[in-house]
């Protein structure tokens, strides 16, 4: 690959404020973009668990649209609005990459756009050479 390959969902903040859910650059680093718990507009599942696994989905959809999994997720960034809430949030990330074992930071912010979001996550993947 020698140019930059960009996924788009058509959420509606992307051509508002003109970004990209993910972005591929020619060394096969794919960076996506900060995923919440809003699908179709609402907010889907209420608690730090389940906003956390709901955002992950938003991010694997992404590198699915690229011919990733998250087996291939090399790095995760989670952005919480509670201290209180590290164990469910934690316990969603193991669950979904007990195997894989990305590096990972987790960081406490004010809040976020819509104060009904509790979690944000960032990921990194790294497609290896040779895979399409």
């Amino acid at each position: 690959m020698s140019e930059l390959r960009r996924v788009t969902t058509g959420a509606p903040w992307e051509e508002t404020f003109g970004y990209s859910r993910a972005v591929e650059l020619p060394n096969g680093l794919v960076l996506v973009s900060g995923c919440t718990s809003i699908v179709d507009g609402e907010i889907a599942g209420g608690g730090p668990y389940e906003q956390t696994v709901n955002a992950f989905k938003v991010a694997f959809a992404a590198l699915g649209q690229l011919g990733l999994g998250r087996e291939d997720v090399v790095r995760t960034r989670l952005y919480l609005t509670h201290a209180r809430d590290v164990e469910d949030v934690g316990r969603a990330h193991k669950e979904l990459f007990d195997a894989v074992r990305p590096a990972a930071s987790m960081i406490i912010v004010s809040g976020f756009v819509d104060p009904s979001l509790v979690v944000e996550v960032e990921v990194e993947a790294f497609r290896r050479e040779g895979a399409a």
